[in-house]
């Protein structure tokens, strides 16, 4: 039965319920009317009234339902869907919401990871001129700068080493960079190397103290994987540093039965009531383009808490 249909029979059903008490009813209506007439039909009308608001009410329910859902869905977390309760048109309408949910859901995911994938390309792109352009560049500088130091007299030897150490410095903070852009370590020696890499690439410039929990014998992960769990591991050990206030930060990767858990625990002033921003959405993005699994508040004992948990190669749901 339509929407229309229903609710006309709600109406109906109570006018005819009214009139039938009026018909045979022993109430009745003088002329003029008297006031206790008047307040029998009163409270007749009152009752009609709320009868029809209450079935109304448990009619137009599941549309209610609907419109929280509406209100409060993130396509960046998946839930359960909303059950197909009602009838006709409602229960139709929920399933068209469900279907187009899922087709956004879809052709979000696929949105991101085109994105992403010219991300990590330009990332690339950008890591290999610095190292090959730039980097040879300050490094043939570097030797000129050794060259007329060595042939400079001693007064002007000591700025131009000064320099040349500058030089130096600017070159090895290229190459972090570059590093940070392009995980080599993680294409040449795999996750736990990257990790291990990623860990005392951050902790040695900020004083940030990190200890490093790895399983052995670790189900093995696709290439995509892997990059989406050190990214995640990249963003969250970066959102420590600069927002937590945290002195101590955990990284840990364990084997769960078919799958990886990523986790990530600090003991800094915790993510509150804050919003998301975009480091966090970034990773929901990713944990979306292989399936996985994110969790990102507040540790049980203070701070905050990321948890990544990803399939292992060749396991499905």
């Amino acid at each position: 039965m339509s929407l229309f249909g229903r609710i006309f029979l709600l109406n109906a059903l109570v006018l005819v319920v009214a009139a039938a008490l009026l018909v045979f009813g022993p109430a009745t209506v003088s002329t003029p009317a008297l006031l206790r007439e008047v307040l029998v039909l009163a409270v007749g009308l009152v009752v009609m009234l709320i009868a029809n608001a209450v079935l109304i009410r448990v009619g137009l329910a599941p549309l209610g339902r609907l419109t929280r859902a509406m209100t409060t869905i993130d396509l960046l977390k998946p839930g359960p869907r909303l059950p197909a309760k009602g009838h006709g048109e409602i229960a139709e309408l929920i399933v068209t919401f469900n279907s187009m949910i899922d087709r956004l859901e879809a052709e979000r995911g696929y949105s991101s990871a085109i994105a992403l994938s010219a991300q990590e390309a330009e990332r690339r792109r950008v890591a290999q001129e610095l190292h090959d352009e730039v980097g040879q560049s300050l490094t043939a500088v570097l030797l000129s700068l050794k060259r007329v130091a060595d042939q400079s007299p001693q007064e002007t030897r000591e700025e131009l080493l000064q320099v040349q150490e500058t030089t130096r410095s600017t070159l090895d903070e290229i190459r972090r960079i570059a590093r940070r852009l392009r995980p080599g370590v993680l294409e040449e020696l795999g996750l736990v190397s990257a990790l291990k890499a990623l860990t005392n690439e951050i902790s040695e410039p900020t004083g940030l103290t990190i200890r490093r929990k790895f399983d052995k014998n670790l189900p093995a992960l696709d290439a995509e994987t892997e990059l989406v769990v050190y990214r995640v591991a990249q963003e969250g050990l970066t959102n420590t540093v600069r927002h937590a206030n945290a002195g101590e930060a955990e990284l840990s990767l364990k084997a769960r039965t078919s799958h990886i858990e990523l986790r990530i625990r600090d003991n800094g002033r915790g993510i509150g009531n804050s919003q998301e921003g975009a480091g966090i959405r970034g990773m929901r993005e990713r944990a979306l383009l292989v399936g996985a699994d994110l969790k990102v508040g507040g540790a049980s004992d203070g701070g905050t808490e990321v948890r990544l948990v990803v399939k292992a190669k060749g396991e499905s749901e």
